[in-house]
């Protein structure tokens, strides 16, 4: 295993700026810092010009005895992969050992085609490149790798071997690299591993690996320090990959590759299940009714690959199942404009990361969606208090009486109760328009059962074509807090991040920036309900 370094984040070298965006490397060679790229123009015998976007910057050295310049990058192969490649360049002039002294007329064009830049010139060209490249973002995260080689179709081992781990090893990223072997086992690293020695864990698998992570965490003694501490970075290796779609806004292993390396930790909601006399967590989702079922009872139908879901969601709206419950909600917002409104707040509010477009770095990890004397009072409160496990429950458990103040919403003839802390469910697949990461609250969606026949199919299409929610057969609500109670059915199904769980009452809450996960820009990269951003007439009136 590489060394590794000795805290989360490499510091940059503080080394003076350049004087210039440029460097020349001799035969007409220069490489340019642009405003989101490096450029390399050719030699005066290959005139072409080289552009590599900042984003796909994974290293860049000058070697010790400073004769030569090495870029590590993210090669573009096609719109949904990346490669690792490199471009190595002589930094000194090797052929200036003759004592011959040339003529005035060589030594005009010998001074046009062979000038190079001062060592310390390039030395500090690299690190602007360095900074430029990567922002608040951590260099050489240390990363404990999670394969499961069962994952989705079970090509993961592969995809980890061919298409991530050269990227993150271009990247100077320090990795321990266990392959799981049973169901679970992820519970027990994650709950075993020493959070010093890690800044991230890396599932490569669906979104099992990462809720078994989690959990893992969870049960620590130290859970919420652990929790706040390592961030999950979640390489897509399944049939779902909900959570890499949601912070990557990619489904493509490599491509998540890049945006776990240039990456930012970033907070987010985690949900406190209870069910009997158990607690678990859940980060992507919770169901009953036809969404549960279509996933959980069409196991034997693998073979249909990504059609398996829509072909369950289908044939049992069509049927019109129905799945009574008592449903009890706290609820927050009850009406889809006020929760469009939500929703604009904060993505307005948010710090959006274009790592392409910084200047400098500042050498600390960045935890974006936090103001940075809130985030530095957290830790030091974590930091000071290693023995704080999780939250305590501020709606009790199921166990308990429903609280004061929640709402009994008529489920008598649902078809779907589905809640939901993001906003994909799978590549091309959001429930949840009105989803953010970190702004304390569940989105509530709940669908009658008796949906008219002439409906179903653009009911269906809405999910696909982003309008699912403003669909009128969509109720939406924004939640802190509910209670379900199956009722009129001896057996059923019931899915916590698309797991199966006893067909009994749960209850749920969420908690605030609980957890920490590995997101392109700090937020999630999903649409958000059709014109979010439009001006409402309420909000002109009060003008």
């Amino acid at each position: 295993m590489p060394q590794q370094p000795s805290s989360a984040t490499e510091v940059a070298t503080q080394l003076p700026p350049p004087s210039s965006n440029r460097i020349d490397l001799g035969n007409s060679l220069s490489l340019s810092i642009e405003d989101d790229s490096v450029s390399i123009q050719g030699s005066a015998h290959s005139p072409a010009t080289l552009s590599i976007p900042l984003y796909n910057v994974l290293w860049a050295e000058l070697s010790e005895d400073r004769r030569t310049l090495t870029i590590d990058y993210a090669e573009d192969v096609s719109k949904t992969r990346r490669r690792a490649a490199k471009l190595s360049f002589p930094a000194t002039d090797a052929t200036t050992t003759t004592t011959e002294s040339p003529s005035p007329e060589n030594e005009q064009q010998q001074q046009h085609e062979q000038a190079y830049s001062p060592p310390d010139t390039i030395a500090r060209w690299v690190e602007h490149l360095m900074n430029r490249s990567y922002g608040p973002a951590s260099r050489r995260k240390r990363a404990y790798v999670l394969v499961n080689p069962h994952a989705g179709p079970g090509g993961a081992v592969k995809i980890w071997e061919d298409q991530v781990k050269p990227i993150f090893e271009a990247a100077r990223m320090p990795m321990t690299i266990h392959q799981t072997t049973f169901s679970g086992e992820a519970v027990d690293l994650a709950e075993k591993m020493d959070i010093g020695a890690f800044d991230i864990v890396v599932p490569c698998s669906g979104d099992g690996l990462p809720h078994e992570v989690f959990n893992g965490l969870g049960k620590r003694p130290d859970a919420k320090r652990a929790l706040q501490k390592i961030a999950v970075a979640h390489i897509p290796c399944g049939s779902g990959n909900a959570l890499a779609c949601n912070v990557f806004g990619t489904h493509r292993p490599s491509l998540a590759a890049l945006a776990v390396v240039k990456g930012v930790a970033t907070p987010m909601d985690l949900i406190s299940i209870t069910q009997g006399h158990s607690r678990k967590l859940s980060f992507l989702s919770q169901a009953l009714g036809i969404i549960a079922e279509a996933d959980l009872a069409t196991e034997h139908l693998r073979w249909m690959g990504e059609h398996r879901f829509t072909y369950g969601v289908a044939t049992r709206i069509l049927k019109k199942r129905v799945y009574p419950c008592d449903l009890y909600v706290k609820v927050a917002i009850d009406h889809k404009q006020g929760v469009r409104e939500h929703y604009r707040r904060e993505r307005e509010n948010s710090s959006v990361v274009e790592l392409d477009k910084m200047t400098t770095s500042t050498g600390t990890r960045t935890h974006v969606g936090r103001d940075s004397s809130v985030a530095d009072s957290e830790d030091a409160a974590a930091g000071s208090d290693h023995s704080a496990g999780l939250p305590p429950l501020k709606y009790g458990t199921i166990n308990d009486k429903v609280p004061v103040g929640w709402e009994k919403i008529d489920a008598d003839r649902v078809g779907n109760v589905y809640c939901g802390n993001v906003a994909y469910m799978a590549p091309d697949v959001i429930f949840f328009n009105a989803a953010w990461i970190n702004d304390g609250y569940m989105d509530l969606i709940t669908v009658d059962g008796n949906v008219p026949t002439t409906k179903a199919p653009g009911l269906m299409l809405s999910v696909s074509n982003n309008s699912f929610f403003d669909n009128s057969l969509v109720t939406y609500r924004k939640i802190s807090a509910f209670r379900i109670i199956p009722k009129d059915q001896e057996d059923g199904y019931i899915s916590i991040d698309g797991e199966k769980v006893p067909f009994e009452p749960f209850q749920a809450e969420v908690h605030q920036g609980l957890g920490m996960v590995i997101t392109k820009r700090g937020l999630m990269e999903a649409p958000g309900p059709k014109n979010w951003d439009k001006v409402t007439m309420s909000e002109r009136l009060m003008a």
